[in-house]
């Protein structure tokens, strides 16, 4: 079974997924800027979700020992954590969680110069490392507690479609469908739904809207 290493895991989201995949059966690894919060907060992790298989280190070691890499961090984190781990994520996929939100506007689509975060993702590391874009429409409300049944749905796009594939298995994995969603040229639009949720949950003092697309058989 795939190991995943979550960089920017003591964030909220990438915590509520780390639990998950956790609870699935996976060994995960969280990263942080420093090695010794990415410890604690596993510790937390563990507790929490009754598992034992969540480790804690820095973002660099992280990357190097996950086989699939996550990364989920503010927009502002998004090419500083790119640059740190770089080197290490080289003939991997990386599905990028990350949303181009701009505060204080964050309920306002922001469309980033590289045209979506994960775009700018593929372009600044490579070829070598396959880019998925994945989870940016689910609430870490939902995430953080892993007895919550998660009626949305993931949008996953990429130009690889063994990444994709990858991505789809997380998502079940974490108790949510994921739809293939096309290319990577499309991750514009999955991102900038994160900000229109936002303004529905602040609107109609919701905890968590998401997204889910009817019509289609049930392959969960």
């Amino acid at each position: 079974m795939r190991r995943i290493a979550v960089i920017g895991g003591t964030g909220k989201e990438g915590s509520g997924l780390a639990m998950r995949w956790a609870r699935a059966g996976y060994e995960v690894i969280i990263g942080s800027r420093r090695a010794e919060k990415g410890a604690r907060v596993a510790e937390e992790l563990n507790r929490r979700a009754g598992v034992t298989t969540i480790r804690g280190t820095d973002n660099i070691c992280a990357a190097r020992e996950g086989d699939v890499i996550v990364l989920s961090v503010p927009y502002s984190a998004h090419v500083d954590t790119l640059a740190q781990i770089k080197e290490a994520v080289q003939g991997k996929v990386l599905i990028d969680v990350t949303v181009p939100l701009k505060p204080p506007k964050v309920t306002v689509v922001h469309i980033p110069e590289g045209g979506s975060a994960t775009q700018e993702a593929q372009d600044y590391l490579g070829e070598g490392v396959r880019v998925v874009a994945a989870f940016q429409n689910i609430a870490a409300a939902h995430l953080a507690d892993p007895e919550h049944e998660i009626d949305c749905d993931v949008l996953v796009c990429g130009d690889d479609q063994e990444a994709k594939a990858i991505a789809i298995e997380l998502a079940q994995a974490a108790g949510m469908r994921g739809l293939d969603a096309g290319p990577l040229a499309n991750a514009v639009v999955v991102e900038g739904l994160t900000p229109i949720l936002i303004g529905i949950n602040k609107r109609y003092k919701a905890r968590g809207a998401g997204i889910r697309i009817t019509g289609l058989p049930e392959h969960r």
